[in-house]
């Protein structure tokens, strides 16, 4: 992971570094709020995601049921 910020930094330098980092920490958030309220998965995103939901059991947990 450090040898991805620091090649991260070094190409985008630190303003870039720095709305990257903010990118991520707000689709962090966004996506924490979403499943807290329930949005249910779309159908096309539950298609391609059942086989790997089917191994992690991810649609037995409680978020998951909405």
């Amino acid at each position: 992971m450090a040898a991805a910020i620091s090649a991260l930094r070094r190409k985008v330098g630190d303003a870039g570094w720095v709305d990257a980092a903010g990118v991520a920490a707000t689709f962090n958030a966004i996506d924490r709020v979403a499943d807290a309220t329930g949005i249910p998965l779309e159908p096309k995103k539950a298609a391609v995601s059942a086989d790997f939901r089917g191994q992690l059991d991810i649609d037995a947990w409680a978020e998951a049921r909405g």
